[in-house]
């Protein structure tokens, strides 16, 4: 379990906090096993009603730590982040984001999972996966053309370019945008108006908005088949270690 992710419980609402803020909340192997465990923990147990997921310090997350994820062997499939983009397109009860600062890669992607999404002001969100030779993950490349369209699906996906939140929310992947002093409360306030509705008539609900999963699981998997090329290849070999080069700031 991971020190970066903590766990906060209020009624039937658990809240996911992003703590390693001293590297913009980016998602270690270690954290995305904690959100596993928690996501797993919160199917199980019939008295939490909805999650909440947030970062601290006024940032969201930065996307996957570079240096762990490409330090780790193995399948993308099985690795943490493609078992938790499966946790995600599969989870069973609302799950509610207050983003805040950066949302890039699956910052931005597990947005598309959410029942509810909250953004402050300076929320900025990118998929910068073509950039660095990479293809989209977590369903985005199904998930945002039937959310945005495919023009705009085509500006984010194959241009990377970021978009703030006053765009996410005319496209319609927030719901409102909310000053961050009153951010998080508004969105468990939110969580709260559904965990405390009846169970069974919400899940219904849901299961039919969200549509036949095994659609959704077949691209996720297609997607991360295509990724475990694109990390074998010189491009993006090239551009990864390039990004990872940069001066931070």
């Amino acid at each position: 379990m991971s020190e970066f992710v903590k766990v906060d419980r209020d009624g039937g609402v658990v809240s996911l906090t992003l703590t390693r803020t001293e590297k913009k909340n980016a998602l270690t192997g270690a954290m995305y096993e904690s959100l596993i465990e928690e996501f797993a923990r919160a199917s199980r147990d019939e008295t939490i009603g909805a999650l909440v997921l947030r970062g601290q310090n006024g940032v969201f997350t930065a996307g996957n730590d570079l240096a762990d994820f490409l330090a780790a062997t193995g399948s993308p499939a099985l690795s943490s982040p493609g078992r938790f983009v499966h946790t995600l397109a599969n989870f069973d009860k609302p799950l509610v984001a207050a983003i805040e600062g950066a949302a890039v890669g699956i910052g931005c992607t597990l947005c598309f999972h959410c029942d509810l999404v909250y953004a402050a002001p300076s929320a900025r969100f990118q998929m910068p996966f073509v950039n660095l030779g990479l293809v989209a993950e977590a369903g985005s490349s199904l998930l945002a053309p039937l959310r945005f369209g495919r023009a705009k699906a085509s500006e984010f996906l194959l241009l990377g370019e970021a978009f703030d939140a006053a765009e996410a929310w005319r496209l319609g992947l927030v719901n409102a945008v909310i000053e961050p002093d009153a951010l998080y409360a508004h969105a468990l306030d939110k969580a709260k108006a559904l965990a405390a509705k009846p169970r069974s008539a919400l899940l219904a609900t849901r299961r039919l908005m969200r549509g036949d999963p095994a659609v959704l699981n077949a691209r996720i998997d297609a997607e991360l088949k295509l990724f475990a090329q694109a990390l074998t290849s010189t491009e993006a070999r090239n551009a990864l270690s390039a990004f990872l080069q940069k001066p931070k700031g």
